[in-house]
């Protein structure tokens, strides 16, 4: 009895570790773009433009490298549609402070985002390029970053 015990444990255990590293080789497939945001606490992004293939797997991970409390200089990332204006998106998101400045009545526009991070947090967001080539604004919509410049464009090319 203890033999079958231990066979199924053995079993279980392969499969597991399978799955893991499936996973894992899944995972490893996006294309890794890091991004650092108000670094010497500008209100920059230091990526602004990104290129992909249509449907590529695109993982973005955001560090907020500033030093100044989340209140004064939260950042975020939200990757917008084609021919969606980033200044408007903004200035929608400005008193959206209980939803990190990303505006649930504009969630139609968005195809990823990152949620509002504080200093030296880092978030992650996975995702297919779309499949129609194009320009794609991204931008962070903490008030006012937007607008002195806290934006780029994710450019899909065949």
């Amino acid at each position: 009895m203890k033999s079958k015990l231990i066979a199924c444990l053995l079993i279980a255990v392969s499969g597991i570790s399978e799955w893991s590293l499936l996973s894992a080789a899944d995972a490893a497939t996006a294309r890794v773009i890091n991004i650092r945001a108000g670094v010497e606490n500008a209100m920059k992004f230091d990526v602004t433009s990104i290129t992909a293939a249509p449907g590529e797997e695109i993982q973005v991970v955001l560090t907020n490298a500033s030093n100044l409390p989340k209140t004064v200089m939260g950042h975020n990332w939200i990757l917008l549609k084609a021919g969606s204006d980033v200044v408007a998106f903004s200035q929608a998101a400005a008193s959206e402070i209980t939803t990190g400045y990303i505006p649930a009545k504009l969630e139609d526009r968005m195809i990823a985002h990152i949620n509002l991070l504080g200093p030296g947090e880092s978030g992650v967001v996975t995702f297919k390029a779309p499949t129609e080539p194009g320009d794609y604004p991204f931008l962070c919509s903490f008030p006012a970053h937007c607008i002195v410049g806290m934006k780029g464009t994710l450019s899909v090319k065949k």
